[in-house]
């Protein structure tokens, strides 16, 4: 059996919550501290609350202690992990290998994309240290994907949809060297949203004010197929500091895609418990995007950038065709509605926006035109009457169970077993009165046991065991129900029992030439791999590097200096690339330059690897 899981982002406990009953099969959260995410922390009783209640539906709890440490926050974050275990999290997702030097409870690994999790040998390594899944590049290709599943047996999980990095994930330094806020550490300011100008070795122009390195959002749902048959078995949605409406909206979408692909297919079942219920009808358009790409999944192809704005765009819903004073007239048969936001590229190439205040016979009234002119391309980047339908009760999660009804020797007992075997009984003691109408009674009984209410069951099944020949007040049966679907939701709730940690390798004496086990894949090791604590230092010397470098973050930096590698080529994006069939201008010279009218970065095109470098001077 193939084992499915959707997981869901939660920002906090109430979207953690949503996520659930919108159909994840996982909810990853932040941790107290240390997150890759620093907005996003959340307290242990947070994250307990949320694990409880996951638990009811087999869903499984992640939390993401993904930034690199310095020694003296070593013990806090040592002490975070025992908490959060304790809290009944099922999996810690981290980049610092300084964590597996320390006293761990025995709670899963999983290694955080900004690990750079992006070679076969790394994943191999990875899996060898003991980490039980590896969270693939975004950067990764179906192909490279299934060399790394056909190689290693640690579990795979991909990114399918959400905001992406244009650099690799932990290998981005420009935060931190030109702001002092290191994505590494959670802090990232996002520099790569920002305008740029383009240009040449001479200081001539090649493009002007645009966000060049601003990325269109991820979006792979019609491939989940192709990665199912790659080897992915864990489908991440991004977005740690997502609204509720997003995750609400996101989640249900890919719900119903999966739940799409394995109908039919006895061979593929979800990770978690319950039936999904959705009361409205899902669409990634009406939620914050970019603009829609897979990214290098099927290879370099297309755009991958967004460089007029990385706002979000909405959906396209007509051209301008007439202007008024304070109204116009759209092609096409969509229309917005009252409070609907709209937004448009004005003549200049700059995003502008407006709001609606009425619609009268097709002509859209708004509170400005901002330089609205005809032949605009108009998109809804807010849809009000789907926000405010996001805001009522979106989705219901239910546990089909099957009632068996039982006579004891002094009473009556009722059974019953969830998908994943778990057996539960309550017994009430009665006299055992003969029923004057046996087809009342049993009509009784499945009347009375039916009856779920607001708890997270759905009786699919009654077996009343012939005890339709005796006599049930409706106060018994619904005591046995009562009773029963109590006892279930505290077995499936309760946390798992505790397991003493186990005694960790900073414990014992290191002998760098002869206790290391697995050798880190590399024959040079550089600062991409931030160190920034004596634990790390400790794990890779323990692997066989015996010169590791400190983290960018952790040392002076001076001169030219790389701060990104990214799969994104400036080159391929303005059609300059001759290998993918472009032209290169004549009246152009390399090397290219990005400026903002503050810093300038060098631009370095590896075309051996068909990666693009930035280098800040």
């Amino acid at each position: 059996m193939n084992i499915l899981e959707l997981l869901a982002p939660a920002k906090n406990l109430e979207c953690g919550i949503a996520a659930i009953h919108h159909g994840a099969d996982a909810v990853y959260i932040g941790a107290p501290k240390f997150g890759a995410r620093e907005a996003a922390g959340n307290s242990i009783e947070e994250i307990e609350k949320l694990a409880s209640e996951a638990r009811l539906f087999g869903v499984k709890t992640y939390v993401a202690l993904n930034t690199i440490l310095y020694d003296n926050e070593l013990a806090e974050a040592e002490r975070i992990i025992r908490q959060v275990y304790e809290a009944g999290a099922d999996a810690l997702i981290i980049q610092d290998m300084g964590i597996l030097e320390m006293n761990l409870p025995p709670i899963a690994l999983h290694a955080s994309t900004q690990a750079n999790n992006f070679t076969v040998d790394k994943i191999k390594f990875l899996e060898a240290v003991g980490f039980k899944r590896a969270v693939l590049a975004r950067e990764l290709s179906l192909q490279q994907i299934e060399e790394i599943s056909a190689q290693t047996t640690i579990e795979l999980e991909a990114f399918v949809h959400g905001s992406l990095c244009v650099c690799l994930s932990g290998q981005c330094f420009m935060s931190h060297l030109i702001g002092g806020r290191s994505a590494n550490r959670g802090a990232c300011a996002q520099p790569c949203r920002k305008k740029y100008s383009l240009t040449d070795a001479t200081g001539k122009s090649v493009f002007r004010d645009k966000h060049l390195l601003s990325l269109k959002d991820l979006n792979r749902s019609q491939s989940i197929g192709e990665l199912v048959a790659a080897g992915v078995r864990t489908f991440k949605i991004e977005g740690r500091l997502k609204e509720i409406d997003y995750v609400k909206n996101i989640t249900a979408f890919y719900r119903l895609e999966l739940d799409r692909f394995m109908d039919g297919k006895t061979e593929f079942a979800p990770l978690s418990l319950g039936k999904t219920t959705i009361f409205f009808t899902p669409d990634p358009a009406k939620t914050f995007h970019r603009g829609a790409t897979d990214y290098f999944m099927h290879g370099r192809k297309d755009s991958v950038a967004g460089i007029d704005s990385p706002k979000s765009i909405g959906e396209a819903i007509g051209e301008v065709v007439r202007v008024g004073r304070d109204n116009f007239q759209l092609s096409g048969t969509i229309l917005p509605g009252n409070n609907d936001g709209l937004t448009f590229l004005n003549r200049l190439g700059k995003s502008a926006g407006l709001k609606v205040n009425r619609v009268e016979n097709k002509i859209i009234f708004t509170d400005r035109m901002n330089g609205l002119f005809v032949g605009a391309v108009v998109s809804r980047n807010y849809d009000h009457a789907f926000q405010t339908t996001l805001g009522k009760k979106t989705a219901e999660r239910k546990i089909p169970i099957a009632l068996s009804l039982l006579a004891t020797t002094n009473g009556f007992e009722l059974k019953t077993a969830t998908g994943m075997g778990t057996l539960v009984s309550f017994a009430v003691t009665m006299d055992k009165i003969q029923a004057n109408d046996p087809k009342k009674s049993h009509e009784n009984i499945l009347r009375q046991l039916a009856k779920s209410g607001d708890t997270p069951f759905l009786v699919s099944n009654i077996d009343t065991g012939d005890n339709e020949q005796y006599f049930f007040t409706a106060h018994q049966l619904n005591e046995l129900r009562r009773g029963l679907l109590e006892q279930l939701t505290a077995k499936l709730s309760a946390k798992k029992p505790f397991k003493p940690p186990k005694i960790g390798p900073s414990d014992k004496q290191i002998n760098l030439k002869s206790d290391f086990t697995y050798l880190y894949p590399s024959d040079s090791f550089h600062f991409e791999n931030n160190i920034s604590n004596r634990l790390a230092m400790q794990f890779y010397r323990r692997h066989g590097l015996e010169f590791p470098e400190m983290a960018v973050e952790k040392r002076a930096v001076t001169g030219r200096f790389q701060v990104m590698i990214t799969k994104h080529c400036i080159q391929h994006e303005l059609g300059f690339c001759k290998r993918f069939g472009g032209t290169f201008p004549n009246e152009f010279a390399l090397p290219f330059s990005l400026k903002d009218g503050i810093s300038a970065f060098e631009l370095e095109f590896d075309c051996k690897v068909c990666m693009m470098r930035v280098f800040k001077e």
